[in-house]
């Protein structure tokens, strides 16, 4: 038997049965052809069935390497988390926000009890600047900054990057889909949220709560980011919707458009959280609040949601745009659409803070428009 080692690959040519041979001597590698030439050794039959079998062999692992490597899943679970917490290449990440209406301060909230090893992620503050965002909160910042804020987090494009709210199910859908525009696809968020993890009595941090330099490091960074950053952000602006893309899609009707906020809000009984808004909606919009695709603070099952769209009448198989009162919570139901389909959808970034501050613009208070 030969003494060097020979790794077999199989051929695709003309002439069956021919192989590439790597042969590994002394560090180097060569290429050659087995049972092409005639040899002058004969090669027992069991030797052949070895090579045969190598051969097949190394061709499955080749093909697995060269296959496309499986999309992260958009909602893990805290079992997933916890068993993952110590991994340096995961970062877990605080995305807590309120509305006034819950009456809680995320800043305390993250400062009280976390995740352990959590950075807070501020919506607020890796945002775009006031002046850019026309006075629009937590508009979406620009590729720099938010290349900036995650050098600041310590995240690279190869972090697999977690996100969890203290709602459950809120803001942390945000925060995913800002990851997802702008090209970080490793990036999940923790269903049901703390409550879920603390429900499971996994272990917490509550002691050194962060100081500001700490907190609001990364907030800092986008606001005034460097000339050069190592995180490489690429906006997809075929994901964000403006004023002007809403307003032609009225006319078109290319894409269904999903409303997150409530019911009374969408056709005007409501009034609007935020002073200044008229109540309604775009024409043509559907109705679907955000807490339709909730139970107990996480996702319902996939049917379960499939359904919730398809009585809202949207059909999750055909082009949608995702609008609710600042750009937040029409995050919940991009989410929840990814969980379905796997696509990205729109979102309307400056939503109905922008459209419902406009006298000028047309709207509707019909339940249903035709």
């Amino acid at each position: 038997m030969q003494s060097r080692l020979y790794q077999a690959k199989r051929v695709l040519g003309n002439q069956p049965g021919v192989v590439k041979v790597t042969r590994l001597s002394q560090g180097r590698t060569a290429y050659g052809e087995c049972a092409s030439q005639p040899s002058h050794k004969h090669t027992p039959a069991a030797s052949v069935d070895s090579l045969r079998a190598q051969t097949r062999s190394v061709a499955a692992a080749a093909a697995a390497a060269s296959a496309p490597a499986a999309a992260m899943e958009p909602l893990v679970t805290a079992d997933w988390l916890a068993e993952r917490l110590t991994n340096p290449s995961v970062r877990v990440l605080d995305a807590a926000w309120y509305m006034p209406v819950h009456n809680r301060n995320n800043h305390a909230d993250h400062r009280a009890v976390r995740i352990p090893g959590a950075r807070f992620f501020d919506i607020d503050g890796i945002a775009a600047d006031p002046a850019t965002a026309r006075g629009l909160p937590h508009m979406l910042p620009s590729e720099q900054g938010f290349a900036a804020a995650m050098d600041a987090l310590g995240i690279t494009n190869d972090t697999t990057v977690v996100l969890y709210d203290h709602l459950g199910i809120f803001s942390a859908p945000r925060a995913w889909w800002t990851f997802k525009v702008f090209g970080h696809d490793k990036v999940a968020v923790l269903q049901g949220g703390l409550p879920a993890w603390r429900a499971k009595g996994l272990p917490l941090e509550t002691d050194n709560p962060p100081p500001d330099e700490v907190m609001f490091v990364a907030a800092r960074a986008c606001a005034s980011p460097p000339a050069a950053t190592r995180y490489r952000a690429v906006l997809d602006k075929s994901k964000v919707r403006s004023l002007d893309d809403m307003l032609a899609n009225i006319r078109s009707r290319g894409e269904q458009v999903m409303d997150a906020r409530s019911g009374g809000r969408f056709v005007g009984t409501e009034p609007e959280p935020r002073p200044g808004l008229r109540g309604g909606h775009i024409p043509g919009a559907r109705s679907l609040p955000f807490p339709t695709l909730l139970e107990g603070g996480a996702y319902k099952p996939r049917e379960a949601l499939q359904a919730a769209f398809r009585s809202a009448g949207l059909d999750p198989e055909q082009p949608l745009v995702g609008s609710c009162g600042s750009g937040l919570t029409a995050c919940i139901l991009a989410l929840g659409l990814f969980t379905i389909n796997g696509k990205l959808a729109p979102v309307y970034d400056g939503s109905w803070m922008e459209y419902g501050a406009r006298d000028d613009l047309p709207i509707s208070t019909l339940p249903e428009d035709p």
